[in-house]
């Protein structure tokens, strides 16, 4: 049976703007899903991370100099053997991934491709969808969800890639606990703890840390 002309004309003409009930059912979806993965990963950042860091992170603790090295990335001429959890957590966590770059290069070369994925796409899926808005003429909707699907998407692979990274944290904690880098026990359980810490908060796009601080 062919189509009538009003009909025809609503899905051929041409430049014309989608509307807004063209796709609604599609484009919700999109945005539900997009945002109970994005609030998911928030949650799994802040219970692993910004909680134990805002717990532990604050305890002064003191290294024994002649065993603790600075992290790669330490350029001081003077080391002071006191500092808090949550700086010597990070140097831990530093040196654990230099440490894992050299032992394991392709698996460390993946956990920093997930990490460059989240840094990328959410930013260039928001040009798409403006892009998206201007030359296809699609809702403002689904421009949101299009960004939102691709923030989620990245935050999801930095989590699920997280698990390696904190195994590497992990084999370095047990080094500094045979060395007695930390003479007190408290102080080990602490800066290990942060070091974990570190890897959950650096773990999402930064699109999400700039909402979660």
């Amino acid at each position: 049976m062919p189509c009538s002309p009003s009909k025809r004309s609503r899905f051929e003409k041409p430049g014309r703007r989608f509307d807004s009930n063209d796709f609604p059912s599609m484009w919700r979806l999109l945005i539900f899903f997009s945002a109970l993965g994005i609030a998911l990963a928030l949650i799994a950042r802040w219970w692993f991370g910004m909680r134990v860091l805002a717990a532990e992170g604050k305890r002064t603790c003191h290294c024994d100099l002649d065993k603790w090295l600075p992290a790669p990335d330490d350029e001081a001429v003077i080391h002071r053997s006191e500092g808090t959890a949550d700086e010597f957590g990070r140097q831990l966590r530093l040196k654990a991934l230099a440490e894992w770059r050299e032992r394991e290069p392709k698996a460390a070369g993946a956990r920093e491709s997930a990490n460059k994925f989240g840094l990328a796409v959410p930013p260039l899926s928001g040009i798409v969808a403006i892009m998206g808005m201007v030359i296809a003429k699609i809702p403002v909707v689904g421009a949101i969800s299009v960004l939102m699907a691709a923030t989620a998407l990245a935050a999801i692979l930095g989590l699920l890639s997280i698990a390696p990274e904190l195994q590497a944290i992990m084999k370095n904690a047990r080094e500094l606990r045979e060395r007695k880098h930390f003479p007190r026990r408290d102080d080990e359980d602490a800066v290990i703890q942060c070091a974990i810490a570190h890897a959950w908060k650096e773990a999402l796009p930064p699109i999400l840390k700039m909402f979660q601080k």
